[in-house]
C-alpha cells in the first residue's frame, strides 16, 4: 500500500518533470527520492537554515520551491528563516513534513514535532493541510503545486482507511444532536470507532485542511445540534485550534474540549507510536473515555 510519503513522491516527480517553475530543496533527509541530476533538486546538506534560505531565493525567481524533511527539522530548526526569507519577504513555497508527532519514537525527542502547527498559527498567510490518507496528499499537493502561497503539508505515518473530500472545508461524515467532534486527519478513523464505542449522537466532522480554518462550516454545524459542545481531536499539541473554535462561537454559548499530545507531559523514554498514543489519550480507549465524559457529562 502507497504511503503518505511515497505518495508525496510520486506526485512531486511527475510535477518536476512537466512544469518548469517546481523545484525541490531538501537537507538529506529524502534527498535520494528525486532525481539528482536535475538541474531543480538541490540537497544542500545537513542545513537546514540554508534549505529554507535556498527556497526563498528560488521563490524570488519565480520558481515554486518544494522543501521537505522530518517536522522538527523543516519546522523548529529554522523557523527564524520561515519568518524571515519566507513569510517576511512574501514569497509562496510548499513545506512537506514526515514524522509528525511522534511517528518514528526510535529516533527520540529529536525526531518529534507536536508544536509544528502551533508555530505556523504564530505566522500569518499560511496554509496548513493535515491529510488522513495517501490520495489526499496527492489531491492537495497538486493544487499546492500549482498555487503561489505558503503551504504546509503534516504527512504521517498514521492514516484512515479511505480518503475523504478535501479542500472545501470541513466534511460532515457523521450527524447527531448532542454535540460537535472536529477529527483531523489521521485522527479520523480513531475518532468514529470512540464515537461509536460509546453510541454518541454527534456530529463528525472531518479536517484535513486546518488553516485557513472553515469556521463556517463548524458553525453551521453547531447550530444543527441542540447542545453547543465541540470536541477538537488533533494528532498535535492539543489546544491548537481551540482559540479559533472560540472566535467561531464567540456569538454561541458554548463548551470546548480540546484533544491531542498533552501540552505537560514530556515522555522519556522511546517507547512506540501505539505507547504515545495511549500516553496522550489519542488511542481509541482513549478518545471513548473523552467522549464519554464530555457528552454525557
Amino acid at each position: 500500500m502507497t504511503t503518505m510519503r511515497q505518495a508525496f513522491v510520486k506526485t512531486v516527480n511527475d510535477e518536476i518533470a512537466t512544469d518548469p517553475r517546481i523545484a525541490v530543496v531538501t537537507a538529506v533527509i529524502s534527498s535520494n527520492e528525486f532525481p539528482q541530476e536535475h538541474e531543480r533538486v538541490v540537497d544542500v546538506g545537513i542545513r537546514e537554515q540554508t534549505m529554507v534560505g535556498v527556497a526563498s531565493g528560488l521563490a524570488l525567481t519565480g520558481l515554486r520551491p518544494v522543501v521537505h524533511s522530518y517536522a522538527p527539522f523543516l519546522v523548529e530548526r529554522p523557523y527564524e528563516q520561515i519568518k524571515l526569507d519566507i513569510g517576511h519577504q512574501d514569497v509562496g513555497a510548499v513545506f512537506v513534513s514526515i514524522g509528525a508527532s511522534y511517528d518514528d519514537p526510535v529516533w527520540g525527542r529529536t525526531h518529534q514535532s507536536p508544536g509544528d502547527v502551533a508555530l505556523f498559527d504564530t505566522l500569518p498567510g499560511w496554509t496548513v493541510h493535515v491529510p488522513g490518507h495517501p490520495d489526499e496528499v496527492t489531491l492537495l499537493l497538486r493544487q499546492a503545486l500549482k498555487d503561489d502561497n505558503r503551504v504546509y503539508v503534516r504527512l504521517s505515518l498514521h492514516e484512515n482507511s479511505r480518503a475523504h473530500p478535501v479542500g472545501r472545508g470541513f466534511t460532515a461524515l457523521r450527524h447527531g444532536k448532542r454535540g460537535v467532534v472536529l477529527a483531523v486527519g489521521p485522527m479520523l478513523d480513531r475518532v468514529l470507532e470512540a464515537v461509536d464505542s460509546e453510541n454518541a449522537d454527534v456530529t463528525v466532522l472531518y479536517a484535513a485542511t486546518v488553516r485557513p480554518f472553515d469556521s463556517d462550516g463548524l458553525r453551521a454545524a453547531v447550530q444543527d445540534t441542540d447542545h453547543a459542545d465541540v470536541m477538537v481531536v488533533e494528532p498535535y499539541l492539543e489546544g491548537t485550534s481551540s482559540h479559533l473554535v472560540s472566535e467561531t462561537l464567540q456569538q454561541i454559548p458554548h463548551r470546548i474540549r480540546c484533544t491531542g499530545v498533552k501540552r505537560h507531559a514530556e515522555l522519556r523514554n522511546y517507547g512506540t507510536a501505539e505507547d504515545h498514543d495511549a500516553a496522550h489519550d489519542l488511542d481509541v480507549v482513549g478518545l471513548a473515555s473523552a467522549v464519554r465524559s464530555f457528552f454525557r457529562g
